[in-house]
C-alpha cells in the first residue's frame, strides 16, 4: 500500500505559510485605519485614496504605479511579438548553429540579473548614448530579458503541436504566410497570451534593471520607490502600493495559466476542414 507522503507534504505546507504568512500582513496593514505598521486600529481605504499621503494623494506614489504600468505594457508590446517571431524562427532553423543560438537563447534567464542590469547601464551609458536613461532605456532594458519566456514558452507549444496541421494546409493548396495565420497562430494563441502575462508581471516586479536604468525619480518605479521609501519614511500607503502591485502581477499570471490550459485544436481543425 502506498503511503502519504505527510513528511514532505508538512515540509511543503510549512514552507508555504512561512512565505505567505508576511505578504498577508502587509496587505493586511495597508487597511489600517491608522499610520502604525504594527498595530491594527480597525478597517479604512484611506491608503489607498481619500488620504494626502495615500496611493492616489501622492504624487510620487502616483507616478511610480504609471510608471511601472507604461514600462509594463510597452515591454509586453515589443517583447511579445518578437518572442513570438524568434521563437518560429528557432523552431524551423535547421544547422549547425541553431543550437548555439538556442543556447543563447536562453541566456538572459541564467544571467544573475545584478550582472544585466550592471551591462545594460554600461551599455547605454558608453556605447549607446543616442538612448537616455529612463523610460527608453529601461523599455529596451525588459524587452532584453523578457524575450526570452515569450520563445520559452512558444516553442514548447510548437514542439505539442507539431508540424501536421501546417504541413495539411500546405496540401490543401495555402501558402506558407496563409498556413502560419489561419493555423499556426491559432493554435499558438494560448502560448502566445500567456507568454504577455508573464512578461507584463516580470516587469512589473523587477527592481535591479529598473534602478540602474533610472537616472532620477520621474522615472521610478514602484519596486524601486519601496525600497527606497521603506528605508527613509515608510508608512501604510507603501503597504497599499505594494498590494496594488501584487494584485496586478498575481492577476497576470493566473489569466496567462487559465489561457494556458486552454485548448484550441478543435478551432484549427474547423479552419483546416473549411480551406
Amino acid at each position: 500500500m502506498r503511503r502519504r507522503p505527510l513528511v514532505l507534504a508538512t515540509v511543503t505546507w510549512a514552507y508555504v505559510v512561512w512565505s505567505l504568512v508576511p505578504v498577508l500582513i502587509a496587505i493586511q496593514f495597508s487597511f489600517n485605519d491608522g499610520k502604525s505598521r504594527s498595530t491594527w486600529q480597525g478597517f479604512s481605504f484611506q491608503w489607498y485614496a481619500g488620504n494626502p499621503n495615500s496611493v492616489a494623494g501622492d504624487p510620487s506614489l502616483r507616478l511610480a504605479l504609471v510608471n511601472s504600468l507604461v514600462l509594463a505594457t510597452l515591454t509586453t508590446l515589443i517583447a511579445t511579438p518578437l518572442g513570438v517571431a524568434m521563437a518560429l524562427g528557432l523552431a524551423r532553423w535547421k544547422g549547425r548553429t541553431s543550437r548555439a543560438a538556442n543556447g543563447l537563447m536562453l541566456l538572459p534567464l541564467a544571467t544573475p540579473e545584478i550582472v544585466m542590469g550592471s551591462a545594460l547601464y554600461l551599455v547605454f551609458t558608453n556605447l549607446y548614448l543616442f538612448v537616455p536613461l529612463g523610460m527608453p532605456a529601461q523599455v529596451l532594458g525588459h524587452v532584453t530579458f523578457s524575450v526570452s519566456y515569450v520563445v520559452v514558452i512558444v516553442r514548447s507549444r510548437l514542439v505539442s503541436i507539431g508540424t501536421d496541421y501546417e504541413e495539411a494546409a500546405r496540401d490543401l493548396g495555402c501558402g506558407r504566410l496563409t498556413a502560419l495565420r489561419l493555423i499556426v497562430l491559432p493554435l499558438l494563441a494560448p502560448a502566445v497570451f500567456a507568454g504577455a502575462m508573464i512578461v507584463f508581471a516580470s516587469s512589473m516586479d523587477d527592481f535591479v534593471i529598473s534602478a540602474f536604468l533610472s537616472p532620477d525619480a520621474s522615472s521610478a518605479t514602484v519596486p524601486i520607490k519601496l525600497y527606497s521609501a521603506v528605508r527613509n519614511a515608510p508608512s501604510p500607503a507603501l503597504n497599499a502600493l505594494a498590494t496594488l502591485l501584487l494584485v496586478g502581477s498575481a492577476v497576470a499570471l493566473v489569466l496567462a495559466w487559465l489561457v494556458l490550459r486552454r485548448r484550441t485544436g478543435s478551432k484549427a481543425l474547423e479552419q483546416l476542414a473549411s480551406l
